[in-house]
């Protein structure tokens, strides 16, 4: 590569790390342009961004970024995959390598901090961003709800028990 191509590479790389939350490297030796091709098409779905660098070119972008022990997960041919939600990529990577093992997370960057592989299967096990704010909403809702079932049952009863006092009333009346 020439040394314009270089500089450049190494600048969209830094900018990426920058622009998202987490780049996950990725090892995927022996998979065929088939799978490659599912894996990205997965990833772009996710809004996820998949791209291989030269190691050499992506150690030199982390070292300029001071993001220290994350070049150590590169060796052999790497590929990284960036996003804004932390936990959509490593979730599909870690779907994708039950189906195809040659796919395996090495480590990565959360947040300006290097990241292992092992931590990010755990973080690929957390539910998505969606399905933890829904919890929350879910969570938050739910008193109130039982409140108005509360409110709603007072009327019901009340109606219960005068409906019943007619009824005796009416039993009285015809004996």
């Amino acid at each position: 590569m020439a040394r314009p191509e270089k500089i450049a590479a190494v600048s969209e790389m830094k900018e990426r790390l920058e622009a998202n939350q987490i780049a996950i490297a990725t090892q995927y030796v022996g998979i065929n342009v088939e799978k490659v091709t599912e894996l990205r098409s997965q990833l772009r779905a996710a809004g996820v961004e998949f791209k291989v660098y030269k190691n050499t070119l992506a150690r030199r972008a982390l070292n300029e970024l001071n993001i220290e022990g994350a070049a150590e997960y590169m060796s052999g041919p790497t590929a990284w995959a960036f996003s804004n939600d932390p936990v959509a990529p490593a979730k599909i990577l870690k779907d994708f390598a039950k189906k195809s093992p040659k796919v395996v997370m090495v480590g990565g960057v959360l947040n300006g901090k290097a990241v292992s592989g092992e931590q990010l299967k755990a973080l690929a096990s957390l539910p998505s961003r969606d399905q933890l704010l829904a919890q929350v909403v879910g969570t938050i809702a739910a008193p109130l709800r039982n409140f108005v079932g509360v409110l709603n049952a007072v009327p019901r009863n009340l109606v219960g028990v005068i409906d019943a006092i007619e009824k005796k009333k009416a039993g009285e009346s015809a004996a």
